[in-house]
């Protein structure tokens, strides 16, 4: 429910002064009230009715246009709606983000979350070797730094606080509860994140969006900038680095996967290409998220050709079309 307050204060004015500590923490615990099924239900249901209505959701359709030609109108607005869903739901599990590891993994049924790639886990925590995570805001992306926590892998998870600081003073809270390390990106980050790679823990990080000093990746045929941290950190410290996603599944459950090390790209002295690594990790992302493409995060301006260097700039202007620029 706190992110639903963000947004509302992000995008409806009128209420913009509302969006405080105490309404938010209200909001919070109204969702922790409720239960978890019910909290997420009422989530999705509320942002599948107000999605539509923000301004917002123009960039989302305009990423889904762009991103699916081949698909008509009616089709595109079922993933918006879908895609709306998933975050009301998302922000309303944030009360109950405690629980949802809860049950006994000798009965895998009573378990909310199922892991595919148990043996990729296990490899990682036990290997004594430093390792990098990238993943995406796809189902519930807050569950794989809790499961890493729950599961014993030393991690240090990088998010970017919201705009909002009562919202930013909750997640913070919530995100202590429930999972290891963390590292807020800004000034300073990147030293604190090679700290955590020195010492030989793990590092993760959502991949997924726009970072103005970042390198050019190609998602879904149009170039646009990611962060290159991992990859830089990978060719630095020549360490695995794994993919992670979250799949949200009906009734309440997810399944969590971990992929292989990716065999990244490397140049001529065998070090790891950066921009290669990148659009490697990008690719993975893309992969996801046609497979599931209601969970993901389509509200957010991940192409923004006008911020591009100006040789990718002009390869962009001269393609048919550009997705989240109206």
């Amino acid at each position: 429910m706190l992110r639903l307050a963000f947004i509302l204060k992000r995008h409806l004015p009128r209420m913009a002064g509302l969006a405080t500590l105490p309404l938010i923490r209200s909001l919070f615990w109204l969702a922790r009230a409720l239960g978890a099924e019910r909290a997420s239900d009422c989530g999705g249901a509320l942002l599948r009715r107000v999605g539509p209505l923000l301004p917002s959701h123009r960039t989302a359709m305009a990423n889904l246009r762009a991103a699916f030609p081949e698909k008509d109108e009616a089709a595109l607005a079922a993933i918006a709606r879908e895609a709306w869903d998933n975050l009301g739901r998302t922000g309303a599990e944030y009360a109950h983000l405690h629980t949802l590891f809860d049950g006994d993994p000798a009965m895998p049924e009573s378990l909310r979350i199922e892991v595919s790639g148990i043996d990729e886990f296990a490899a990682l925590r036990d290997d004594g070797k430093p390792g990098l995570i990238f993943s995406a805001h796809l189902g519930n992306w807050e569950l794989p730094a809790i499961c890493a926590a729950k599961y014993g892998l030393e991690a240090t998870a990088v998010f970017r606080p919201p705009n909002n600081p009562a919202a930013a003073r909750l997640v913070q809270e919530v995100r202590r509860e429930t999972m290891g390390g963390l590292a807020a990106a800004g000034p300073g980050a990147a030293f604190r994140m090679q700290g955590v790679v020195e010492r030989g823990g793990h590092l993760g990080q959502l991949i997924d969006q726009h970072f103005t000093r970042g390198v050019v990746v190609t998602f879904f045929g149009q170039p646009c900038l990611a962060n290159p941290l991992l990859a830089k950190l990978a060719r630095h410290y020549d360490c695995p680095v794994h993919g992670v996603r979250v799949v949200r599944l009906p009734g309440l459950r997810y399944r969590l996967e971990l992929t292989p090390a990716l065999d990244l790209p490397r140049d001529a002295q065998g070090q790891i290409d950066v921009k290669g690594a990148m659009q490697a990790m990008t690719a993975t992302v893309e992969g996801w998220v046609r497979e599931n493409p209601g969970q993901w995060l389509w509200m957010h301006r991940r192409w923004r050709p006008n911020m591009l260097p100006k040789a990718a700039a002009d390869g962009a202007a001269a393609a048919p079309s550009r997705p989240g620029t109206s």
